[in-house]
């Protein structure tokens, strides 16, 4: 069963809160969806070297509320708050191209948005960062076991009760792929109460891509 669900949707509601959380009917609803896609992917991407791990949408009336979860606030915040002013604007375009093309042009007036920064207290028992950790080393052809191993070192070292990591591709360039899996601690999949956090990202190496899945058993 643990293999075959996400286990933080299989949490969700008991151990986890939705990441978007907000109501809309009709045609309005799959508009926002796809907004609240491109919105986390965008500014995942973006604020990547801040460490962010999480972001958060809540909408009411005419208003957007974004919450953003970082190792690394004062990157985002920047100057004066001028990095917040920034992400503002970029987040507004995004959404107002996105209407635009699907033929709910709005004017940038009447779209209200409020920021909030979150820093993340401990950054190596978030499953997010530190597969981004791992994705980046792999894509600098680091050695894997030594990337793992350490990473695993690091999230065992600041509380968690077990670590799974996966990767599959061709591995360390290897001719043809295979898969390795690492593990220490407990990884109870099936219990629903455990608080466990997960995440799948690929890494492009020179050789293809390397798929990393990490398990965090908080």
């Amino acid at each position: 069963m643990g293999q075959k669900i996400n286990p933080k949707g299989f949490r969700i509601g008991g151990v986890f809160g939705w990441d978007s959380r907000w109501y809309a009917s009709g045609i309005r609803y799959s508009t926002f969806v796809l907004e609240d896609e491109k919105i986390r992917r965008s500014l995942l991407e973006k604020l990547r070297r801040a460490g962010i791990t999480k972001v958060e949408i809540e909408r009411s009336i005419n208003k957007i509320n974004i919450i953003l979860h970082v190792v690394r606030p004062g990157m985002v915040i920047g100057r004066g708050g001028q990095g917040m002013d920034e992400i503002k604007h970029y987040v507004t375009d995004l959404i107002l191209s996105h209407r635009k093309k699907i033929g709910r042009a709005e004017k940038k007036t009447n779209l209200k948005m409020d920021l909030k920064v979150e820093p993340v207290k401990e950054p190596n028992l978030s499953a997010y960062f530190m597969a981004s950790q791992i994705v980046d080393q792999l894509a600098k052809r680091l050695n894997h076991k030594r990337v793992v191993n350490f990473a695993m070192d690091k999230i065992m070292s600041s509380g968690a009760k077990g670590v799974k990591i996966i990767l599959s591709g061709r591995i360390a360039g290897a001719e043809i792929s295979r898969r390795e899996t690492y593990k220490k601690g407990s990884m109870p999949l099936s219990t629903l109460r455990e608080e466990i956090d997960f995440v799948a990202m690929p890494s492009l190496t020179k050789s293809g891509y390397i798929g990393v899945k990490v398990w965090i058993c908080k």
